[in-house]
């Protein structure tokens, strides 16, 4: 593996920050004010053709890899948007891969091209409120009809869903108590998200609220058989060649926003004079943002490794959820100290580094908890019982 960016990688981080430039704090904290989804940024990132970083050649992406995608979403985050300028676009890197591996090659074009061009916003319907992590549990239930199917169901925690047109749905096709394995008698759908059927309910939250989170209530939504993803029951399959890349990714971005905070942090040391000195002059200032560099980079190369070793092809789910982890804990806790470092001025929005702690909690909680996280390694690397 080498330890440098390659030309290709350098121009795509180049090119990325290039664009997050036009958008500055105010930007920001206007859309987190207003609860305003970031579509100038949005669009902005279509028109560099940077939705499409991971998609096929032929609809209109570049046909890249995880670790290129890491390259983008670790600049985007860093750039004045943090969390939220990666929340707006995330879904678009590995989110539609069900469909990039198991659609139709006319389901491809009908689907990822749209997406690729920015003409098309997609939602993620996974988790529900009764099953969460457990998604083996969820009830959404598609009922199979002459034309088609149809759904009810909840959704929860479905970010963008205010502004979506599409949804990527995971249903139940047959009860888990008639299945043979809890994981079977799930199928994936990618369908309008029709309002008339589907109520989307935005979730108030603590940060990252210029991309909206919700709870979505499905009620009798008619789905094409045309809509449905490869195999009938086949759905959970499906959903786990996405999840390795998407805790890479989040990884990225929280190490992202963390090396957002710490430049925050670093430039305040060196401005702010007490007592006739720079606070960055007191070891008591210095030793811990020091100590937050190390821990970014420590999860930098960790994410780095996860991302190459699954553009090669190798085993990498320990090393890509050791990422998340790692990735979760330096940004919350640099942007913690960032805070502290500001003092006061730290609990200001005038700053930025008050809405950078908000959006740090999130790296920690999704995709997936640290404990499950641990509780893979312990099991998978460590060769521990199964606790769960």
């Amino acid at each position: 593996m080498d330890f440098q960016l390659n030309e290709q990688q350098l121009a795509i981080d180049e090119g990325v920050r290039k664009v997050c430039a036009q958008f500055d704090d105010q930007y920001w904290t206007d859309c987190e004010t207003n609860l305003h989804f970031p579509q100038e940024y949005y669009q902005a990132m279509a028109e560099g053709g940077w939705l499409g970083i991971t998609m096929p050649e032929e609809v209109g992406g570049s046909g890249l890899g995880v670790t290129e995608a890491v390259v983008m979403m670790h600049a985007a985050t860093a750039s004045n948007g943090g969390y939220s300028a990666a929340s707006a676009i995330h879904i678009n890197m590995f989110g539609p891969h069900a469909i990039v591996v198991h659609g139709t090659p006319e389901q491809k074009q009908r689907w990822l091209r749209p997406l690729v061009e920015g003409k098309q916003k997609a939602c993620f319907g996974v988790t529900e409120p009764d099953a969460g992590l457990d998604t083996t549990s969820i009830k959404t239930f598609a009922t199979r009809t002459n034309a088609g199917y149809q759904v009810k169901g909840r959704k929860m925690w479905t970010s963008t869903g205010q502004v979506a047109d599409k949804i990527l749905l995971l249903t139940r096709t047959t009860a888990k108590k008639d299945c043979k394995r809890p994981t079977d008698g799930m199928t994936l759908f990618y369908t309008d998200l029709d309002r008339n059927k589907i109520e989307v309910r935005r979730i108030h939250k603590m940060g990252r609220n210029a991309v909206d989170s919700n709870a979505v209530f499905i009620d009798d939504l008619f789905v094409p058989e045309e809509d449905r993803i490869g195999e009938e029951g086949q759905g959970f399959k499906y959903i786990l060649d996405s999840l390795n890349p998407e805790r890479i990714l989040v990884a990225a971005e929280a190490i992202g926003l963390g090396r957002d905070a710490l430049r925050r942090a670093s430039a305040y040391a060196k401005e702010r004079v007490v007592f006739g000195r720079p606070i960055g002059q007191n070891q008591g200032i210095q030793h811990p943002l020091a100590e937050c560099w190390t821990q970014l980079e420590a999860a930098y190369w960790m994410t780095m490794r996860a991302a190459w070793m699954y553009d090669n092809g190798q085993s990498c789910g320990a090393e890509a959820n050791a990422a998340k982890f790692l990735a979760g804990r330096a940004a919350f806790d640099t942007a913690t100290r960032a805070v502290m470092t500001h003092g006061g001025m730290g609990y200001a929005r005038e700053y930025q580094v008050e809405r950078l702690f908000r959006e740090a909690i999130l790296t920690r909680i999704a995709p997936v908890t640290e404990q499950l996280i641990l509780s893979f390694i312990a099991e998978r690397v460590l060769g521990q019982p199964k606790s769960y």
